[in-house]
Formats: structure tokens, C-alpha cells, sequence
């Protein structure tokens, strides 16, 4: 129930209408049931079987509004990159032609993935082999620059894995996407500075990445948690999981 008492400004009452609206509209869009690509980065394994058996998160650790605008304005911002990439002169394509998205489903539909898109052409630019996969991720000034600074495979490990294995799997319908390397944008979400990076195809990645999804599978259709990351709640990576109370209470 939203609050409007005496003390709460007009802007506050807006602001809670909104964000009640994007939490209800969050609330109604069914579970994924399938492991998508974009979190096989996730470093710990129980976290990441937890999102794939849709396990109600921490008290407190659901996804609130500020969260979900976040990650409104980052799709509008992907659309944005996309125009400016197409007016540049690339044949960045992002729908297939019955509209739908680029992507694959292998093990029954459990593993699937969605690309941002392929560029399948890019006049006078030599470097830009194609078909080539597009990636686009938006980022606060300091993740951005580290990026930018160290590239996207030491920086963001996640996004490099989620690439790897867009390659492998897109590679049957697509010819050539895993020999080219990936185009990979990052748009700085404070400066509007574009970082525009080409990552080769690691198959190493790919593959360790598809044993894992397979590993996740197998052990939930057995009923085994997986281990988690550290042995200390105190752990980086832990202190920031929506599900530490609830894993902390199990097994290691």
C-alpha cells in the first residue's frame, strides 16, 4: 500500500505510484524456467541455481523500483545505440525476419540465449569482420572506464562469458560469428561516452561455460544443492547475493 501521509511530498507519491506499477508489471511476468546465457558469468553456482529454480529471494533483496528503472534505461539506451551504429553504416541487425529475437535453445529448451544482434555488414571499416555478434551493455562512469581500461574480458568477466557462448551456439545458423570476433559496446550512462571493443571467440570459455549450465541441470533434476562460492558469508560476492540469508541457513 503506498504511503501518503502528511509528511510525503507530491514527488514522493509520484514516485512510489511508479515504481509500484513497474514492481506489479515485474511480478506478472512468468519465471524463465531456463538458464540464459547472460548469467553464466555468475560466479557462484548455488546463486545461479537458485535464479534458474526461481527461488524466492532474501526478505528485503527483492528487486524494487529503482532497480527495475535501471534496467528500463538500459533497454532504451541499447535502442539509441542501435540507430547510432545503423547511421554510422553497419547492417546491425537485431530481429529475425518474423520479428523475433536472435538468439538459441539447446537441452530441451533449458539453456537458452538471447543476442543483441549480429552486424552482417560494415562498409570501409576492415577490422569489423563479419557476420559478427553484437553486444551492447550499459555502465556508471566508473565501470565504464574500467572497462574501457582493463576490456571487457578482465573487467566484466560476466559479459565476456555471455559473448563466448552466444559465438558457439549461434555459429550453426550463423556461419562465420565464432571465427569474427564480437563487437561488444559499452555506453557510459552518465558521460553518453561510447567504448566500442572487438573480443575474439574463446572457445575455452564457451565450453567451460556450457559444462556448467549442464552441471546446474543435472544437479537440480537431482535434488543437490551445490556448493556455494566461499566459506565465509562475509565474501564479496555472498554480501551482495539476494539469496545469502537462505543459503547460509543450508549445507555447504
Amino acid at each position: 500500500m503506498l504511503d501518503f501521509n502528511s509528511r510525503t511530498t507530491f514527488e514522493d507519491h509520484l514516485n512510489q505510484r511508479i515504481d509500484a506499477a513497474l514492481v506489479g508489471e515485474r511480478a506478472a511476468v512468468p519465471a524463465r524456467g531456463y538458464l540464459g546465457a547472460s548469467r553464466l558469468g555468475v560466479a557462484c553456482d548455488r546463486a545461479l541455481q537458485f535464479e534458474f529454480t526461481d527461488t524466492p529471494r532474501d526478505p528485503g533483496a527483492s528487486l524494487v523500483g529503482r532497480t527495475l528503472r535501471i534496467f528500463e534505461i538500459g533497454h532504451a539506451l541499447e535502442e539509441v545505440a542501435i540507430r547510432w551504429l545503423r547511421a554510422s553504416g553497419l547492417d546491425l541487425v537485431t530481429r529475425t525476419r518474423d520479428g523475433g529475437q536472435i538468439g538459441f535453445s539447446v537441452a530441451g529448451g533449458r539453456i537458452r540465449g538471447h543476442a543483441d544482434g549480429v552486424v552482417f555488414g560494415a562498409p570501409n571499416m576492415p577490422a569489423l569482420q563479419v557476420p559478427a555478434l553484437w553486444e551492447c551493455k550499459t555502465m556508471n562512469a566508473k565501470a565504464w572506464r574500467e572497462t574501457v581500461a582493463k576490456g571487457v574480458v578482465l573487467a566484466k568477466p560476466i559479459y565476456a562469458v555471455q559473448i563466448a557462448i552466444y559465438q558457439a551456439y549461434l555459429e550453426p545458423a550463423l556461419p562465420g560469428v565464432s571465427e569474427h570476433p564480437a563487437l561488444f559496446t559499452a555506453i557510459n550512462k552518465d558521460t553518453a561516452e561510447l567504448h566500442h571493443e572487438l573480443v575474439p571467440f574463446d572457445a575455452t570459455r564457451a565450453q567451460a561455460a556450457s559444462d556448467r549450465a549442464v552441471r546446474i541441470l543435472r544437479a537440480t533434476d537431482a535434488h543437490e544443492l551445490l556448493p556455494r562460492i566461499a566459506h565465509d558469508p562475509t565474501h564479496f560476492e555472498c554480501r551482495f547475493c539476494p539469496w545469502a540469508e537462505r543459503c547460509w541457513r543450508l549445507p555447504g
